[in-house]
């Protein structure tokens, strides 16, 4: 057998009985892939996708070194290969007629299979995400601390959150997250499953909001951070940050992460005020019909 040849299968919990400890092993740089698949795993239970994701594992010796899923949506999720291993796969992709609509990984890895599947498929890769991975170091709150608290939301606070979300989307461009918030779709959205919390001024008005993952594999990403424009520069983005970190750690998780804009040296700077420190890159890339291979 091929020592680049992959295990695929739908069955989500089976993946999971071959390839947790591989997930578990590396929770920070494998952030994504962990929360993506228990998502798709308890979607799955609770009946809710039509379409069922597909998974793959690449072992050698009884032991994983990698794995990717296809999500419904046809996201491609990998862990970080090698240029052997992503022209392994988009060739087995390519062959199972189960293009993904798009690739999300880290930089190499990304860029590696965006380019086999141009070469096996014809179809062309356009990027579209680039993004800074940092995990907490040593928690350091924001001093001086702006006045108000944390606050973690609740139902009654749900239009509030969906309003801020969708604001959110609007500044990044994140126009897929806007048309499931506006279709009534919010469990679908990619903000369904997060635990938010607000900064209050001291008269318990929200000026800024935070989200986080629930702790999977011992890991917590933070995801969103946003503050209104017209608040912005006071210090609540700082400090709903790290009441969030905070709580992560608090509920037992051993790496916090969170991924940042490369273009935006502010928020760069006061993540690793806080105590983030830069560890990887990711990037995206979708996938544009092309001419066939051998045109």
């Amino acid at each position: 057998m091929s020592p680049h040849h992959w295990h695929l299968t739908q069955d989500v919990d089976e993946f999971l009985a071959r390839a947790g400890d591989f997930l578990r092993s590396r929770p920070a740089l494998h952030n994504t892939p962990l929360t993506d698949i228990e998502k798709l795993r308890k979607r799955r239970a609770a009946g809710h996708d039509a379409d069922t994701p597909v998974f793959g594992r690449l072992e050698s010796g009884g032991e994983v070194h990698a794995v990717f899923y296809v999500t419904p949506q046809g996201r491609l999720g990998l862990t970080p290969l090698s240029a052997g291993q992503a022209d392994a796969l988009a060739a087995q992709l390519a062959g199972l007629g189960r293009p993904p609509a798009n690739v999300v990984a880290d930089h190499d890895t990304a860029g590696a299979f965006a380019g086999a599947w141009q070469r096996h498929t014809g179809a062309v890769p356009v990027p579209f995400w680039r993004t800074h991975l940092y995990r907490l170091g040593t928690l350091t709150p924001p001093q001086p601390r702006p006045e108000g608290r944390g606050r973690s939301t609740g139902e009654r606070d749900r239009e509030h959150v969906v309003r801020w979300c969708r604001e959110f989307c609007v500044d990044v461009g994140e126009q897929s997250s806007i048309d499931l918030i506006d279709a009534g779709a919010w469990d679908d959205s990619r903000f369904g499953d997060r635990h938010f919390t607000f900064w209050e001024a001291p008269d318990g008005t929200p000026v800024s909001m935070a989200a986080a993952t629930s702790v999977v594999g011992g890991m917590v990403r933070v995801d969103p951070v946003y503050t209104p424009a017209h608040l912005r520069g006071r210090g609540y983005a700082g400090a709903v940050t790290a009441e969030t970190s905070r709580a992560a750690l608090a509920a037992g998780a051993r790496d916090v992460v969170l991924f940042t804009d490369p273009d935006n040296p502010t928020s760069n700077a006061l993540y690793q005020r806080l105590g983030y420190v830069h560890i990887a890159d990711f990037a995206g890339y979708r996938f544009s019909p092309g001419a066939p291979r051998g045109n």
